[in-house]
């Protein structure tokens, strides 16, 4: 019977854009099971995947996670493959940038434009269309979320006159 090993890595870095961002990279695969009996070997092995995972991490979080390498490119998908010991495969996917040229917004920022518009009352998507030409706040850069939240902020100081 083969052994399943599952190593993860997660790390979530502050962002001076109203949030926090973060990236995980979980792997999943089968070794085989004789190496319980050489437990060198297997914690030599889980050290490997856990620097890889960590690896990852840090890369997808500096920016440089794209297919292109270079965290500039359209929205995209990197895959890390990680052979197996029985010859399979594991694929993570990871997330790239969007097409404004930098990171997507973050969760708390999304959250953050909803809640304001709704407590202006206004509506989100038609703000966001007449100012970006984009529907959703996911769609959003982080630049042009924190754009956005300052600018609904904004209404609503001088709604309050």
């Amino acid at each position: 019977m083969p052994l399943r090993l599952n190593v993860g890595a997660s790390r979530k870095v502050t962002d001076n854009n109203y949030g926090s961002r973060g990236a995980s990279v979980n792997l999943e695969l089968e070794l085989d099971a004789s190496l319980v009996a050489e437990p060198g070997k297997l914690q030599e092995e889980i050290r490997r995947l856990f620097g890889l995972v960590r690896a990852s991490v840090a890369e997808e979080l500096n920016g440089h996670g794209t297919a292109a390498g270079n965290g500039v490119a359209d929205r995209q998908t990197a895959n890390l493959r990680v052979p197996h010991s029985d010859g399979g495969v594991t694929t993570s996917s990871r997330a790239g940038t969007n097409g404004a040229g930098s990171r997507p917004a973050t969760a708390s920022q999304v959250r953050a434009l909803h809640a304001i518009a709704r407590s202006q009352g206004i509506e989100l998507s038609q703000f966001l269309y007449d100012r970006f030409q984009l529907h959703r706040a996911n769609d959003l850069s982080i630049k042009q979320a924190s754009s956005a939240i300052d600018a609904l902020k904004a209404v609503g100081v001088g709604s309050h006159d």
